[in-house]
């Protein structure tokens, strides 16, 4: 974390937006030693030794991030056996790589099941949803957050989450109405697997494709993803929509991007990235496919592309 102060608000279980913490360790500089919201059911430490995740703080993370800042994306460690020599633990941050790994495997649900739970009435920040019309969803689950269900749910879909190695034969004998591919941590070339079922599906059900999903459908269509020297992780990201000129911040949490200069004819770069220029979502309106590197209904983060997910 790159904010100093972490802990102040506590944590509670509504705000969780998978069927479990899927961190591996948390890194901040001062931990709080007292919580202060009226939602909190228990404090960060708690939280994190229950569900046996590292945590440490009194670290400079500011010198951190500056390093970062100039050489990229670099591999870390995070140890509590105090027998390692720093020599050992360099040697296994140096055998360690996010490249050609399968992350989104050991995130995904391990067998499909209906979603319906829909937004909280206390949580609608957009007023223009149409229910009139019920649309059957396919969502694979490549990691997918709980709040993109509920928004989907609130607009009037049947929602059925299927895992991230689902047949698409299986997909297609539902008959849906339309396709979501989540999104998901790593490597979009480490899942060959799921490039294959999103090629299956496109041109038979129209698709849409968030962050991983979204990298899934330009390697699907024949473009190439590459692994960015700065992934984009927080909620403050400002995007261009090409088409109608407006800028949206956004929520984003990725590490590898769509090569926009890659992707065959016909296939429309509708979203940039103002920060870096990269690309921020596809359009193939004769595939019926869309999708967005970002979250859209950005939970948590920013509500500027809800209209976008929907």
């Amino acid at each position: 974390m790159t904010n100093p102060h972490i802990g102040n608000t506590g944590v509670n279980i509504d705000d969780e937006e998978s069927i479990k913490c899927f961190l591996a360790g948390l890194i901040i500089r001062s931990l709080s030693i007292s919580t202060s919201n009226y939602r909190c059911t228990e404090s960060l430490s708690d939280y994190l030794s229950k569900r046996n995740i590292m945590g440490i703080y009194d670290v400079d993370t500011r010198a951190i991030t500056r390093r970062l800042r100039e050489d990229g994306s670099l591999i870390g460690v995070l140890s509590t056996e105090e027998s390692k020599t720093d020599e050992q633990l360099l040697e296994m941050s140096r055998t360690w790589d996010i490249v050609g790994v399968d992350l989104i495997s050991s995130v995904s649900c391990k067998k499909s099941y209906e979603w319906v739970e829909k937004t909280g009435f206390e949580w609608y920040f957009n007023s223009s949803r149409s229910r009139n019309e019920t649309f059957h969803v396919v969502a694979y689950d490549f990691g997918i957050k709980h709040n993109i269900l509920r928004r989907l749910a609130s607009y009037g879909c049947k929602i059925t989450v299927v895992p991230s190695t689902w047949p698409a034969t299986e997909t297609l004998k539902m008959n849906p109405d339309g396709v979501l591919f989540s999104n998901g941590p790593g490597d979009p070339s480490a899942v060959p697997y799921a490039v294959e079922t999103v090629k299956e599906i496109i041109g038979k059900v129209p698709i849409f494709g968030i962050c991983m999903g979204h990298q899934l459908l330009g390697q699907a269509l024949g473009g190439k993803t590459y692994k960015m020297k700065f992934g984009h992780h927080g909620g403050n990201h400002p995007v261009r929509n090409i088409r109608n000129g407006s800028v949206e911040i956004s929520a984003q949490n990725h590490n590898y991007a769509v090569d926009p200069k890659s992707l065959p004819s016909g296939v429309e770069v509708t979203h940039v990235n103002l920060n870096d220029g990269s690309c921020a979502g596809l359009a193939f309106p004769q595939q019926k496919l869309v999708s967005l590197q970002y979250h859209p209904e950005a939970s948590p983060g920013p509500h500027d592309s809800d209209l976008g997910a929907c």
